[in-house]
């Protein structure tokens, strides 16, 4: 059974940075087209970066131009690399692939203070 792990979350101030990790394993990583999402209280859980295996990422529009996601299939982890953090940012962010496979895990919370 596949099991994602994200990490990396924190507290930044606007216009920082951070670096998110998703770490797999049960499964075979390569064979996945993984995503990032985030979500806020009360709302869905929103699509912010897919990373297919090869071929280059697609982003929301939201953050676009600021955050790079990529992947490492020998290390079995994706990142989301987030510059210029806004306020807007704050979030739980969780990582899966497309379709889904695993459940849901507990994600990590950013926080992008003003």
């Amino acid at each position: 059974q596949v099991h994602f792990v994200e990490s990396g979350g924190g507290l930044v101030e606007s216009g920082g940075s951070l670096t998110l990790s998703c770490a797999a394993s049960g499964s075979d990583f390569s064979l996945y087209v993984m995503a990032w999402y985030r979500q806020t209280p009360g709302k869905s859980r929103d699509l912010v970066a897919q990373v297919p295996n090869g071929g280059d990422a697609r982003y929301a529009q939201s953050v676009k131009g600021r955050f790079t996601a990529s992947r490492d299939n020998a290390k079995q982890t994706m990142y989301l690399q987030m510059n210029s953090l806004e306020p807007e940012d704050t979030a739980v962010y969780y990582c899966n692939s497309i379709p889904q496979v695993a459940s849901w895990g507990q994600g990590t919370q950013v926080i992008v203070s003003s």
